[in-house]
Formats: C-alpha cells, structure tokens, sequence
C-alpha cells in the first residue's frame, strides 16, 4: 500500500489531537497538515495546543513544530498538500457542513468526525465492520458535488457503536425492539477531571441531542443504498436514555432486546465471538483481530479495564441473561475517542484506501 499525505481539521481539539496521537506510526498515512480556528493560525502546534493537550503520550516530535493552518481561510493550501483530511471541527452544525462541502469540492476528500452531513441521504455514515458496502454511494454523491475524487464520508455518533456493533449480528433473528441505556465518559464532551470537576461524584441526566442520535443513526446504517440515496431501515425500534458519568474514557451500555425468532444464549455468545467484518478480512492497521469480545464473569465489562481492548478498537460484551419484560439484556463498552471517534475513522479511511476511494 502507497502511502497517503493526510490532514487533520480541527487539530487541537481532544478528537483532533487524539488522531495526532494515532497517525504519529501509522503504516499508510503521514499527516502533512494540521488545521484549526483562525486564532490558533500561524502558531506551531504545540503552542497552539498549549496546556490543553489530553493525551497520556507526548505530543509527536513529528508535528509539535507544525504550523497550524486556518481551516476555512486556508483551504487551497492545505488541499495542495493532502490527498485527504480527517475532520473534527468544532463549529456550528450548518458551517462545519459548508465547509466540509468546500473540502470535497476543492477535489479532497474528507473522513468526519463531526455529525453535520450524518443525515445527508447520499453521505455513508460506516461502521467498517457493519455496513461497508454504504460506500457505493460516494459515486452518486460525487455526481451531485460535481467532483471527481472529492466526498465526503462520516462515523456515527460514538455513543451507539458501544451497543450496535453487539445488536448487528443477532439481526437475523429478526429483532424487534431495542432499549440503550448509555453511560458516556467525559471525554465525549471534550473534557477532563481537571477542566470539569463538577462530574466528580456526580452523574448528569441529559447529553443534549444524544438519545435521538442514538435512536435514530442505527437506521441509516442497517439501511441500504437505493439508487442516489441511502434508504433508512425501519425496524428494529430503538429507544434511548444518555447519561453522563464521571469515568475518563469508555461508554458503557445496557442493552435489552426482543426478537421475533428464538434464539439461546450460546446461540448469541456464539454469534458474537465468530464474527468477522470487512476490516478484519482485509487485515486493516487499525482492525481489532476480534471485533466483540464476550466476557464470561459477572463484573465485565469495566471501563477501567477493557476499554483499551485490542488498542481501543474492539466492543466489550458481558452479562448476556434473559429479561422478563424483553427478551435478553445484556452490557456493553466501547472506547469513546477510538472505537467511537478517532479510530473508527481512520479504520474507515484505510477501509476506502482498501477500496481504491482515495485513488
């Protein structure tokens, strides 16, 4: 595999920097331009960052000296040095959806983040190892674009890719209904202990507009591509509760499900530990060798213990038990900034690569 010049939108924020951390190795992607607001422009990343940087590792020696860009200001130069961005911006929803537009148009494509254009009918939102083949619709968006190598592409919000990836493989026992009850770290908000003491022996009913995407983005990914568009599913029902809790990393789940088949427990353990994606097919850099883990004590998954499972990139399973009012219920844990943010989208990026996208 060749390798790629990448760029980083939104660089000093906490996805931002978490992919500086991630691409600072990476076999396939060298990033060669770093972006962010107006005010952090013409500042050497690691002034720009200052005593903001959140990650347990230094910042690379490779990009502390870079000069930040202006993401909006300065997007023929940053194109000129890319042949794709990632984006974590953040903005208000309707620019940071001009501006990746922008991006695309200028003929560079861009793996977001961020959740302006999830909703967009022929933007893919992927899970690589769910719905890869979304993919296909990146023609019929460069044709309204107008491009011929520039798009766009999305991951979903992070707090459903702890439960979805554990619902995706039991959907052919024809699942009915489902209830999340998510409990989302800190640093889904951008925040630390040290910036945010107030979550500190606390928990926070309300993460504004989490349980509708929680609720309603599973859909457009167990959709399927219909001509120009991506068409949503329509089952299973999902309803949602997101609660902030006062852990550093690492969403956690509790999961209940119906299903209109009969289906065992080992049936379902089964289920979880023999499933293979794309990702994991192909061998991807950043692919967990073993997308779910199931976890046969009583106490796992903890967010202490195993968010950082296979390098933060595997879903955590545990606690699989009938219910009395559904059928199953069962916990689940994913990390927020890989799995859920930054890492899920590299993978997607090396998953286009794979697919010749980029090219």
């Amino acid at each position: 595999m060749k390798q790629y010049q990448v760029g980083i939108i939104g660089a000093t924020g906490m996805v931002g920097q978490r992919f500086v951390t991630l691409l600072e190795n990476h076999p396939w992607f060298k990033v060669t331009a770093l972006a962010a607001s107006a005010r952090s422009a013409g500042k050497h990343y690691e002034d720009a960052v200052g005593n903001r940087w959140a990650m347990a590792t230094p910042i690379p020696a490779t990009v502390k000296d870079m000069i930040i860009y202006d993401a909006a200001a300065d997007v023929k130069k940053i194109t000129a040095l890319v042949d794709f961005v990632f984006c974590a911006v953040d903005m208000k929803k309707e620019e940071i959806r001009a501006l990746e537009e922008i991006y695309a148009k200028a003929e560079c494509p861009v793996i977001s983040n961020n959740s302006a254009h999830r909703s967009t009918p022929d933007v893919p939102m992927i899970i690589p190892e769910i719905n890869d083949a979304h993919a296909e619709i990146i023609g019929a968006q460069k044709k309204r674009l107008g491009t011929k190598r520039g798009f766009i592409a999305v991951k979903s919000n992070c707090s459903l890719q702890s439960y979805v990836p554990a619902i995706h493989p039991l959907k052919e026992y024809g699942i009915t209904k489902v209830l999340a009850c998510t409990y989302q770290a800190i640093s889904g908000a951008g925040k630390t202990f040290e910036n945010w003491p107030e979550i500190i022996d606390n928990v926070i009913p309300y993460i504004g507009g989490e349980e509708e995407k929680s609720e309603q983005e599973p859909m457009k990914i167990w959709g399927h591509v219909e001509g120009d568009k991506i068409v949503n599913a329509t089952m299973p029902s999902i309803t949602a509760q997101c609660l902030r809790v006062p852990v550093a990393d690492g969403h956690t789940a509790a999961v209940f499900a119906s299903f209109d088949k009969k289906i065992t427990m080992e049936q379902i353990i089964k289920k979880w530990e023999s499933y293979r994606g794309t990702p994991q097919k192909l061998n991807l850099p950043s692919a967990p060798k073993q997308f779910l883990h199931y976890f046969y004590e009583n106490d796992r998954p903890q967010a202490k213990l195993d968010r950082n499972l296979e390098n933060g990139m595997a879903v955590s399973v545990g606690r699989l038990r009938p219910d009395t009012q559904y059928d199953i219920k069962f916990v689940c844990l994913s990390h927020n900034t890989l799995r859920g943010a930054a890492g899920g989208a590299v993978l997607m990026a090396e998953l286009l690569c794979a697919k010749g996208y980029f090219d």
